[in-house]
């Protein structure tokens, strides 16, 4: 597989683009596909927001990238950016990839076939036990295990595939480990041959709205989700939607219907999950694709139209915005529906995004926010 490699002035760059306000991964990268480089891309922010509505955006002075490369360096992590070599291959290929995240352990795993291993934080005796089971057979058969760290089942998983090799994936920053109990099991992770894996800055401490987003990465990254006990509104079954909407296999634990804990397990498997009582089922299951080549990454390509100073004529950003609203719809209909050029549509969109105003949604639909 073809990789990249950026310098230290790239990496900052990079870093400092995917930190600016407003600049999502989508953005992100539409933004590297019209300017060609991070650096160019954030000399023309100011102008883009400006026309999409915004006085002013806020990109991070120097000074702030730079603490953050230093405390990456002070914690051992490395900081991987999307094509790196050591940035996880089935993630490359999921829509809206992470430009660039920070690691900390072993490398050489994240090359690994990956199995992500989830479940209730208020696990039953017998729920971690059976992860740490499903967790063990995994790792013998040579499949690392991901999981998010959490207490109950997550920490069952990671705990029984140290010896064979863990990720950890953590919703805020290296450095805050949530929940605090299970620092000494992240530092046996990766003093172990492991890995502890992040999207977001050094000091970021976790919020709600983080765990949803570190659940897309942890089935982002492996070739299956497997949930072992998780209750109707459990975070375990986002991480199962993640799963199914990016094209993993999904399997799940049956479990008694008195319990709970059991709904979201067997509701899964009422909808099209793969029932799963032992890892050689798991193993049975990702026969076809184990030892294959990933998917291929979304392909960056170049701009249809060259970027314009004066920008794209008003009464088609009138237009656009008449035919945007709180309801998602995909990108290509928007660009029937105003009859333009698809990189003038593309242009108002990023303006739009860069000064808050849009939203953007997997499938490649956008709504306005109002």
């Amino acid at each position: 597989m073809f990789h990249i490699r950026l310098s230290a002035d790239q990496h900052f760059a990079w870093l400092k683009l995917i930190r600016t306000e407003n600049v999502g991964p989508a953005t992100f990268i539409e933004l590297i596909n019209r300017y060609g480089s991070a650096a160019a891309a954030l000399e023309a922010l100011p102008e883009l927001a400006r026309r999409g509505g915004r006085d002013r955006i806020r990109i991070p002075p120097d000074d702030e990238i730079r603490r953050e490369i230093e405390a990456g360096a002070r914690a051992g992590a490395r900081m991987v950016a999307l094509g790196e070599a050591g940035y996880p291959a089935y993630l490359r290929a999921v829509e809206g990839p992470p430009p660039v995240v920070w690691v900390r352990g072993s490398l050489d795993l994240l090359a690994k076939p990956l199995v992500a291993v989830v479940g209730s934080r208020n696990a039953s005796l017998s729920g971690r036990k059976l992860a740490a089971m499903l967790s063990r057979g995994l790792g013998a058969e040579g499949l690392g295990v991901v999981s998010g760290l959490a207490r109950g089942i997550d920490a069952a998983a990671h705990e029984a595939a140290l010896p064979t090799g863990t990720v950890a994936v953590l919703a805020g920053g290296l450095d805050r480990v949530y929940p605090p109990e299970n620092e000494p099991l992240l530092a046996r992770i990766v003093g172990e041959g492991g890995a502890a894996f992040s999207e977001m800055p050094f000091g970021w401490e976790p919020r709600a709205r983080d765990f949803p987003r570190r659940n897309r990465l942890i089935s982002g990254m492996s070739l299956a989700v497997v949930v072992v006990e998780a209750a109707r509104r459990s975070g375990s079954l986002h991480t199962a939607r993640f799963a199914a909407e990016q094209g993993r296999d999904v399997f799940a634990v049956p479990g008694s219907p008195l319990d709970p804990r059991a709904e979201g397990c067997n509701d899964l498997i009422r909808n099209g999950a793969t029932l799963v009582a032992n890892a050689a089922d798991i193993v049975e299951g990702l026969a076809p694709q184990i030892g294959r080549d990933p998917p291929e990454p979304s392909a960056w390509e170049p701009e249809v139209d060259p970027p314009d100073d004066a920008g794209p004529p008003e009464d088609l950003r009138a237009r656009i915005l008449e035919a945007l609203g709180p309801t998602p719809v995909a990108v290509d209909e928007l660009i029937r529906d105003v009859g333009a050029r698809p990189g003038l549509v593309q242009t108002v969109l990023l303006e739009l995004a860069l000064a808050g105003r849009l939203a953007r949604h997997s499938g490649n639909r956008v709504s306005l926010l109002l």
